[in-house]
């Protein structure tokens, strides 16, 4: 699998601007990837030293619309958890 085929976006929530601060920071990823491909993937991409990686399989959510029982299923997706070598950051998603 390609390295930008195992990144698919990062995550920007509270949680995760928090995290950032730990030297943390959260992806969600392609849901074939490892924890070696994701730790590759964003040392090659972000030219950073990984120390440790966390997945979890996110599930999948439904939402109700309003009216007559309508709904609308979201996919599951999978989410990794970065832990950075002290004293590296991601110049590029800290701005």
């Amino acid at each position: 699998m390609d390295i930008y085929e195992v990144i698919v976006r990062p995550l920007e929530t509270e949680k995760a601007y928090l995290q950032r601060e730990q030297g943390q920071y959260v992806f969600m990823v392609n849901p074939k990837a490892n924890k070696a491909q994701v730790s590759h993937a964003v040392a090659e991409i972000y030219n950073v030293k990984v120390a440790a990686v966390n997945m979890m399989n996110m599930p999948a959510k439904i939402n109700r619309i309003r009216g007559r029982r309508k709904v609308a299923r979201r996919a599951p997706w999978k989410k990794a958890v970065v832990t950075l070598m002290p004293g590296e950051t991601i110049a590029a998603l800290e701005a």
